[in-house]
């Protein structure tokens, strides 16, 4: 095999497992599609709903009674957010907050659900500040 084609192996295995590992579901974290997260902010005991897009895009608009916890500095929030309490999560695309899942499950929150496709795919009103 000639240099050239293992490198091209490489780098194609080496982006194969980038892209599944970035796609793969979380283990305990619900995907909710839009109707299904609505439903949940309704329910009983008042989830914690966290925007964990940045502030620029959170002022542009965002889901009513939102909390703003950007990712960049969620690591910071972790003591503010209840582990006894659901928490829904949700973002531009649904990557970032399955990104904030991961921390949140790591820190031993048990509740978490977030809106699949992101803001993307939610079809209700957006306020703004």
């Amino acid at each position: 095999m000639q240099t050239g084609t293992i490198i091209n192996f490489v780098i194609i295995a080496l982006f194969g497992w980038f892209i599944f590992s970035r796609l793969k579901p979380v283990k305990g974290l619900r995907s909710l599609n839009a109707q299904e997260f609505s439903d949940e902010m309704k329910k009983p005991g008042k989830p914690l709903l966290i925007d964990v897009r940045e502030p620029g895009e959170f002022k542009g608009g965002f889901i009513a009674g939102a909390q703003n916890m950007p990712l960049s500095q969620l690591p910071g929030l972790l003591t503010e957010i209840p582990k006894d309490q659901p928490v829904l999560l949700y973002c531009r695309s649904g990557m970032r907050s399955k990104s904030a899942a991961k921390m949140l499950l790591k820190n031993g929150h048990k509740e978490l659900a977030h809106l699949q496709g992101g803001l993307g795919a939610w079809n209700g009103k957006l306020s703004r500040k």
